[in-house]
């Protein structure tokens, strides 16, 4: 099935992720992206009551125009909207109303993951995501399956999986560079992924240590990621094996929030990004070609 496009040939941007200032409304995260140097934001529209999370609706229809707004003043872009969560008893047409302000305000993917309990769900997810696709498609969004090391689908096999199960031309994969570290993923892996799956990449660092309960996993991911360069990750390698995407800086760190505040810890994660990864090339071929016959 042919892919729908969702990259030009330019520079990759660099997007704020709306969980690295969670307290800001959307607005707000707009206006600090732009004086911190971003080119995007990736805002929260299907909230999950994470802790620190706003509490007025983001889908008010004043929000709505008001983001808008903020957008056309500031000349910033939307990356991606969130977070379609993948439970038990969801109605993916529940989405729609997100996936409609998102193709109103530009946004190219929205984010998804799955939260089930049950490891014998495979053809739920299958379904689920798949209509999740259909529903997005006239909006002009891709759908990325992220693969959080404390949630239902643990591993890149696992969402990759889902995805070329449900084989939809708006069908994508997410890869957080967190999630890598602590799901033992081996890079090598991102280069078994078909190109037109990749479309961003969410970026922040760790320590080498892997937290061994699903509570410090959770802990870190939700409040302690570190700036790229400061931990371990191999950012080059990484993007070395992905083909040109975009990245989206998601980087929660509730100490760092309170001693520099929203906007200098968001030109930080910026900055350092820059620093660790900004001249990375992919190094994929469109085709990988046989060995030559010596024969």
């Amino acid at each position: 099935m042919e892919k729908i496009a969702v990259h030009s040939s330019g520079e990759s941007i660099y997007s704020l992720s709306h969980l690295t200032l969670i307290g800001a409304t959307p607005v707000e995260l707009v206006y600090i992206a732009a004086r911190a140097g971003y080119d995007a934001v990736s805002p929260r529209f299907i909230p999950i009551k994470v802790p620190g999370e706003f509490t007025h609706s983001p889908m008010d229809r004043a929000q709505v125009q008001a983001f808008k707004t903020a957008l056309q003043t500031t000349g910033i872009q939307v990356l991606d909207i969130e977070l379609a969560r993948i439970t038990e008893d969801v109605d993916p047409r529940s989405f729609e109303p997100a996936l409609e302000v998102g193709g109103e305000i530009g946004a190219r993917h929205m984010i998804m993951s799955a939260w089930t309990k049950s490891r014998d769900d495979r053809d739920y997810l299958i379904e689920v995501y798949g209509k999740t696709c259909e529903i997005a498609l006239p909006y002009g969004l891709t759908v990325e399956l992220e693969f959080p090391s404390f949630s239902r689908l643990r591993t890149l096999d696992e969402a990759l999986d889902i995805v070329l199960a449900a084989d939809k031309p708006n069908g994508g994969i997410l890869v957080d560079t967190l999630y890598l570290h602590l799901s033992r993923v081996d890079i090598g892996e991102l280069l078994h992924v078909p190109s037109d799956l990749f479309h961003m990449l969410h970026i922040s660092d760790c320590l080498p240590g892997i937290a061994d309960t699903r509570e410090g996993m959770i802990q870190l991911a939700r409040d302690a990621r570190l700036y790229p360069g400061e931990g371990w990750i191999d950012f080059n390698g990484i993007i070395e094996r992905m083909p040109q995407v975009d990245y989206s800086i998601e980087l929660p760190n509730q100490s760092r929030l309170a001693e520099l505040g929203y906007e200098e810890h968001a030109r930080r994660c910026l900055e350092h990004a820059k620093q660790s990864f900004g001249k990375s090339r992919s190094q994929r071929r469109s085709q990988i070609q046989p060995p030559a016959n010596t024969n």
